[in-house]
């Protein structure tokens, strides 16, 4: 507003004095770039002035926060200065205390080498005062004493012949068993604990209406396709499918989470679905049998690599079927490596030895007698076949490979966690092991390791010496044999030791 009203009076004066309008109008914008370079000028100013203040500010800020790392950073020097000094005080103090043990050591090193050289002249006076009191010199009196050491061993020997045929029985038993333990030790294969029911999460309890289907026709068709039953109660957002029959139980739960994912529950859809599911169990087995015909280095026609993969979905006692095959062929493999056995007829009767078991759900009769059956229908030698019967006693064993079939199924279903109850015997032979070993008075704690092959043993040390620890972990070891049964062998360590705490401040 200001401006326009100067313009206005400028054109008045302009026309007052005479000028032109063009010339009034250079004029005009002459004072305005004056007016705009002059504002520009103290604009520049001001904000240089500004400037220099803010790089003041920013500079004494930083100058401080760089005074307090330096005397921060001067402390901590201190701090560690004063720590170094402090343990080149201890430093010193342990050279002065190893200086003067070092001193006392020559002094009884001295002391020991003055009592060894007069102990040497004591027995050359000795070994001289009994020559002259038997009458016989040194080589005369070893060859006396011989003779009688001979005629006593000969006396010695004499009684211990029938002992050593005894030990012998024993030490082949022992030999045996430490096979078998040492076979055993050797393997390590995980089992999975299943059980005859399988339970299937639901996005919402509005799906078990949608399960059951108007007038139950859904849950019907899905029992009657799969074999399955389906028990749908009062537990949220879940439902339960219960059969003896794993392939089947399996087969149910792939296509009810399928039918669940997908959201079309009807008969048609539920038809599609046990199908596709049937297919990819299907897959499943063959999938698990060559990999298991393959860990064990094998090879079995596809009859056989089918029915294999079907002991995947079959327990017993929680121990997985095809697991347990796998482990008795690798078990049976080891037991005839030890006994300098060919291991290839033991470790495929071992695989094959349950075969029967996936078809007794089908077929009636031992498992044993329907997996002979099996494998002489598709080709398998007579060996093979005779321990595949023979393996649960319906038949007489007729090899060494089927002995060695008998022993590995038991081992496998002996050793400690592969069976519940063979697990809960486990836990009681540990709790027996570390009791004996706690009832003598010397000992302070006892602990069972390596499942039950290994018990150490801590005595008290103020109250049992090195020579009581070493006779404690014999009456330890015998007890066990006398009491305890087990498989194998179990170590006895018996530790004794003294420690020595000092603190420093």
């Amino acid at each position: 507003m200001y401006e326009v009203y100067q313009l206005v009076l400028f054109v008045i004066v302009a026309f007052a004095v005479g000028l032109s309008i063009p010339l009034l109008l250079r004029r005009l914008r002459r004072e305005q770039a004056q007016n705009i370079i002059e504002e520009a000028r103290r604009e520049a100013a001001r904000l240089r002035e500004e400037a220099l203040l803010s790089a003041q500010r920013e500079i004494q800020d930083l100058r401080e926060k760089e005074e307090e790392r330096i005397r921060k950073r001067e402390e901590e020097l201190n701090a560690l200065e004063e720590r170094l000094r402090q343990r080149e005080d201890r430093i010193s103090k342990k050279r002065q205390y190893l200086e003067i043990l070092e001193e006392n050591l020559r002094r009884e090193e001295a002391e020991l080498a003055r009592l060894i050289e007069a102990g040497q002249k004591l027995l050359a006076e000795e070994r001289e005062l009994l020559e002259k009191l038997s009458g016989f010199t040194q080589e005369e009196a070893r060859d006396y004493l011989l003779k009688l050491v001979e005629a006593e061993s000969e006396r010695y020997f004499a009684k211990k012949i029938a002992e050593v045929e005894r030990r012998t029985k024993q030490e082949a038993e022992r030999r045996a068993r430490r096979i078998l333990a040492d076979a055993i030790q050797r393997l390590a294969l995980d089992y999975v604990e299943e059980a005859t029911v399988t339970a299937v999460p639901l996005p919402s309890d509005e799906y078990k209406g949608r399960i059951i289907g108007r007038d139950g026709r859904n849950i019907r068709t899905f029992e009657a396709l799969t074999g399955v039953e389906v028990l749908v109660d009062d537990t949220p957002e879940v439902v339960v499918l219960s059969s003896f029959h794993p392939i089947r139980r399996e087969i149910a739960r792939i296509a009810l989470e399928r039918l669940l994912e997908d959201g079309r529950i009807h008969p048609a859809r539920i038809e599609e679905m046990v199908r596709k599911a049937k297919d990819q169990v299907e897959a499943v087995i063959r999938e698990q049998g060559e990999k298991a015909a393959m860990e064990v280095g094998v090879d079995l026609p596809p009859e056989l690599i089918q029915l294999l993969g079907r002991l995947h979905f079959r327990q017993s006692y929680g121990q997985n079927q095809l697991r347990h095959a796998v482990e008795v062929s690798f078990i049976a493999r080891m037991l005839a490596e030890e006994l300098g056995l060919d291991p290839r007829p033991a470790k495929r009767a071992g695989l094959l030895h349950d075969i029967g078991k996936a078809l007794d759900h089908e077929v009636e009769g031992p498992h044993a007698l329907i997996g002979a059956d099996l494998a002489k229908r598709y080709g398998e030698p007579w060996p093979i076949v005779n321990a595949i019967a023979a393996h649960h006693g319906q038949v007489e064993p007729a090899t060494v490979t089927a002995v060695l079939i008998q022993a590995a199924d038991a081992l496998s279903a002996a050793r400690p966690g592969a069976r519940v109850e063979a697990y809960e015997r486990y836990i009681q032979r540990l709790a027996e092991l570390e009791k004996l070993a706690r009832s003598y008075p010397y000992v302070k704690e006892a602990y069972a390791l390596q499942a039950g092959r290994e018990v150490r043993v801590i005595v008290r040390p103020e109250k049992a010496t090195d020579e009581m620890a070493a006779k404690l972990a014999y009456d330890i070891a015998r007890r066990i044999e006398e009491e305890l049964q087990y498989p194998g062998e179990i170590k006895v360590t018996v530790i004794r030791q003294i420690q020595y705490t000092e603190t420093a401040r």
